[in-house]
């Protein structure tokens, strides 16, 4: 969970407790004059998303590990613990934010995301242009910007098989609906959070639409250079479409009470059925303590702890 001044990242650790872990946003990115600027506010509020992303990954796999780890040492006889006493380890996150091989990871997992959505499906419609003699660059940018949306949809269709990740969409659902019952004015609980919608406009899933169409309404404008110079072309404006994207969003998300605007944002959140399952409880709990961080963050409150336990 993100606010305007810190984010949150909870865990559900497998002993039953949660773990959360907080941190003050960057102010130069969140409140300086590049949050205030068109476009650029888009380009870096999505780099510092990146960031913060990689970490609460990390966070959640550090945990997972920790878990394991605890589980293959032996265990020391209990002599006088009472019965209903639930033991939490403290959790240190600052020495795996850091370090070659995690933003190796990241940096080879962002060039395949290029390769696949990008550079693939810009080669593929080159191929089809010279096979059928397309010569509308109009009509060879909607050929390309068709496969790059069959290739995001099937990838996100595909993966929401397997176990894990059909798993991280139901906590993409608690994200939500803890979002939406919060912006509702209902009180964060989980019974009553359930009850909420999955379905999110200012969602990142409709933000990777969004990119897809503005693209190929962008690119047009370039016409159909050389393959080379496209493919260049693609990876170059990246910055300027995502620029573009972010500004759709922020511009829709706010007026959702004009009913053209909903009707544009319906496309964003159709997709959203494929990023996010309905989530138990238990990953409300968690979508909730992450929420309530942020929100004593926001409030000026003092925080100390980074565990807390839910009975």
């Amino acid at each position: 969970m993100r606010g305007s001044k810190a984010m949150a990242v909870a865990v559900r650790h497998p002993k039953g407790h949660i773990v959360v872990h907080w941190e003050p946003l960057n102010k130069f990115v969140y409140d300086g004059w590049f949050s205030r600027a068109p476009f650029l506010r888009g380009l870096t509020l999505l780099w510092d998303s990146l960031g913060l992303g990689m970490r609460s990954l990390l966070f959640s796999s550090n945990i997972a590990m920790e878990a394991q780890e605890f589980q293959q040492k032996p265990k020391p006889e209990k002599k006088s613990a009472p019965e209903d006493s639930q033991e939490t380890t403290p959790t240190e996150v600052s020495n795996m934010f850091e370090g070659p091989l995690a933003w190796g990871m990241f940096a080879i997992s962002f060039g395949l995301g290029i390769a696949l959505f990008f550079l693939l499906p810009a080669f593929i419609a080159g191929l089809i242009e010279e096979w059928l003699g397309i010569e509308s660059a109009l009509v060879g940018n909607l050929v390309e910007g068709v496969i790059r949306l069959l290739f995001l949809v099937g990838y996100v269709w595909a993966i929401g098989f397997i176990p894990d990740i059909a798993r991280v969409f139901a906590y993409h659902g608690a994200e939500h609906k803890t979002i939406m019952a919060f912006e509702g004015g209902a009180e964060l609980e989980p019974g009553l959070v359930s009850g909420y919608s999955m379905y999110h406009p200012r969602c990142g899933t409709g933000f990777l639409l969004t990119v897809v169409v503005i693209s190929v309404l962008f690119f047009s404008l370039l016409g159909r250079p050389p393959l080379v110079l496209r493919l260049i072309s693609r990876v170059v404006l990246i910055p300027v479409v995502a620029g573009i994207a972010y500004e759709y969003i922020r511009f829709t998300s706010r007026r959702q009470h004009v009913a053209l605007v909903r009707a544009l944002t319906k496309p964003n959140l159709w997709l959203q059925r494929l990023t996010t399952r309905e989530p138990d409880l238990l990953m409300l709990e968690v979508g909730i303590s992450a929420l309530r961080y942020v929100l004593a963050a926001e409030q000026g409150a003092e925080i100390q702890a980074e565990t807390i336990a839910i009975n």
